[in-house]
């Protein structure tokens, strides 16, 4: 049995990875092992650790890192403590190969460690940009340190090969966050609003917005904006926590007065989970903020997406998506935008750019055949333009 180390360290993260993990929990060729770490562990963000257990899956080993400040300092401090973690984790379970999804610092930590310690690693979500978050930079650091790489769309395949990578170990298997829309079975109306604790009226949106960590913008300062603007907007409004980036504690804060604000109106919630989460979106009519889950799952759902700041700035859109500066006039119009009826019945069509499903069974299938003994990886060089018509 070949030995899968996955690890997550995210409520995000884990919905995208979690058909993978059952495919490879399932397979009779593999052995599925857990690593939880980050967000997961954190009073703060909800434990969500708990939900992982809760979906009927084994936690191998947990790796604490996060300190209590998201300053600079502190979440390069953080990076240290988890490198510590994984190298330990690793040299007890032994995987022959690793997991690991996206561009966060935590997945940084557990790149390094497997890279020295000499573990194949599988990374997903490759070759995407996004210009205003030092995760850029990280998820093109993780892809250097692959062996196999499982892209969301041709074009990020085609970046990952730019980047040196041999094309036969590089796979467009399409958006990982669309296999749990595929399987969901979204919970009706009145039990949506039960579990939120909110009635969703005629119009409700998703509210979601990160700090952009590379582009010198003042996440308080964008964060008025966008509730500037909320306070005009006639709907009912449903907000997730930001990720713990530098400078998210702040938006905690602006978030919780917010809703202390408006009882009735407006909830906030540190996890809601990946049933909860996407029947969310089957009920809302629109998302709000700068999360790639407005880019990459609400166009599944036929609903628009305001898309605030430069966080994602470089990714693949759907024509759902409306880009807006964080000001608060952009984003007013542009939620009125998304929620004019001559917007939504444009969408009828609509073509998501990172596929429709299935990713996670293309992957597992290339990992149940992969030889984990194929090292070292050479760069792949690609013929300059005067080459090519040579």
């Amino acid at each position: 049995m070949k030995r899968v180390c996955v690890v997550t360290g995210s409520r995000a993260e884990y919905g995208l990875l979690r058909w993978l993990m059952q495919g490879l929990k399932d397979s009779t060729s593999c052995e599925l092992q857990t690593v939880v770490t980050g967000m997961h562990l954190a009073p703060q963000f909800g434990e969500t650790w708990r939900a992982i257990e809760a979906d009927g899956f084994t936690i191998d080993w947990k790796v604490e890192m996060l300190l209590a400040s998201d300053s600079s300092p502190a979440v390069t401090k953080s990076m240290g403590l988890a490198m510590s973690g994984f190298a330990d984790a690793f040299q007890h379970l032994a995987p022959d190969m690793v997991v690991l999804l996206g561009d966060r610092f935590e997945i940084l930590a557990a790149a390094s460690a497997a890279l020295i310690a000499g573990v194949p690693i599988a990374h997903l979500h490759g070759g995407e940009v996004t210009e205003g978050a030092f995760d850029d930079a990280i998820r093109h650091a993780i892809t250097k340190m692959a062996d196999l790489h499982f892209t969301a769309s041709e074009a990020y395949r085609r970046r990952v090969v730019q980047m040196g990578e041999d094309p036969g170990r590089v796979f467009d298997v399409g958006g990982f966050g669309l296999d749990g829309i595929a399987r969901l079975e979204p919970m009706a109306r009145g039990e949506l609003e039960e579990a939120l604790g909110l009635p969703l009226g005629e119009r409700s949106l998703m509210v979601t917005f990160h700090p952009e960590t590379a582009s010198g913008a003042d996440p308080a300062a964008q964060m008025r904006e966008l509730l500037s603007a909320l306070e005009e907007t006639p709907a009912q409004l449903i907000f997730t926590m930001p990720n713990a980036d530098s400078g998210g504690q702040v938006l905690f804060e602006m978030i919780d007065a917010f809703v202390a604000r408006h009882p009735g109106r407006a909830c906030v919630h540190r996890s809601l989970g990946q049933r909860r989460y996407l029947s969310a979106l089957a009920h809302v009519d629109g998302v709000v903020g700068n999360s790639s889950s407005g880019l990459i799952e609400a166009p599944a759902f036929k609903i628009g997406t305001v898309n605030i700041g430069s966080r994602q700035d470089g990714r693949l859109k759907a024509e759902s998506v409306v880009d807006c500066a964080a000001d608060r006039g952009a984003i007013e119009a542009a939620i009125t935008r998304i929620l004019a009826p001559e917007f939504r019945a444009g969408l009828e069509g609509l073509v998501n750019p990172y596929g429709d499903g299935g990713a996670s069974a293309r992957t597992l299938e290339v990992i149940e055949n992969w030889d984990t003994q194929a090292r070292p990886k050479g760069f792949f060089d690609m013929p300059w333009p005067e080459e090519q018509t040579a």
